[in-house]
């Protein structure tokens, strides 16, 4: 399998429980943290790795699309999975935060904040809001490829009591949250050589007036979404976008169409 392959990084069978994986995990990130590698440069470039794989492998949805594509493509599983996956998606949802901040109280290691500021840059940004009675507390990743915002705060940005939560955090700290675009869904009809083979399929986005090239993977199924990141709605607030997601129909042989229209004659 590929260097970049989750459960090789982490050194776990791809059968270990959500235990065992954190327990890699920690075992792993306090080993390469980098204020225990001074004099190691490579070591905060596998923490990255070992960050991004527990991320993935310790979210159950997250892992079932990964080991999917893990048997399907083999040693270029990773290469697939992140192209539906950026930073933000993955660690989205994720507790590393809080397993890296219990590290720095056992150990006075740095934080989560000040790690991620050190390996994404400009690409991390984090912010808080106090004030009586009230604390917000929140990240994200920006950039074009990111897609989908973190929050760990308890606060509820979705639905109508996000959009009310936003309006007052503005009005009264003049904090405008960055709001991710809606995604956008549609259907593409492929020929079943078309499927079987993958290739470039031409589409024509109507809700942005923009034609694509879709590079479709090989043998994708009926039914498949295939996630073009960043192609959905504009965010606001300097959010990121939505996604497209193009559902997959294959159209089934002429042939056997006719056969089954008169099969069903002669059943009457």
């Amino acid at each position: 399998m590929s260097q970049n392959d989750y459960y090789q990084i982490l050194d776990v069978d791809q059968k270990a429980g959500s235990r065992q994986i954190k327990e890699a995990y920690r075992k792993l990130a306090f080993k390469y943290h980098p204020d225990r590698n001074s004099k190691n440069p490579d070591a905060s470039e596998k923490m990255k790795r070992v960050n991004e794989a527990y991320a993935v492998l310790s979210d159950a949805t997250k892992r079932r699309e990964y080991d999917a594509l893990r048997q399907q493509f083999g040693s270029s599983a990773y290469s697939q999975f992140r192209q539906n996956y950026s930073e933000q998606d993955i660690f989205s949802g994720s507790d590393i935060n809080q397993i890296l901040e219990q590290m720095a109280r056992a150990f006075g290691l740095r934080g989560f904040d000040e790690i991620f500021k050190e390996f994404y840059g400009q690409g991390y940004q984090h912010y808080e809001f106090r004030k009586p009675g009230f604390f917000a507390k929140s990240y994200y990743f920006s950039g074009p490829r990111q897609t989908r915002g973190m929050n760990h705060t308890g606060l509820p940005l979705q639905g109508s009591i996000g959009k009310l939560t936003r309006f007052f955090l503005k009005q009264f700290s003049g904090i405008e949250l960055p709001e991710e675009g809606t995604d956008i869904n549609d259907t593409i009809s492929l020929s079943p050589e078309h499927a079987r083979q993958g290739g470039p399929y031409a589409y024509y986005l109507r809700k942005k007036d923009k034609k694509l090239v879709v590079q479709i993977p090989p043998g994708v199924k009926h039914d498949q979404s295939i996630r073009l990141t960043g192609m959905g709605e504009d965010g606001k607030g300097g959010g990121p976008a939505g996604d497209l997601y193009l559902k997959v129909r294959i159209r089934r042989p002429m042939l056997k169409t006719v056969k089954d229209f008169i099969a069903q004659l002669r059943k009457r």
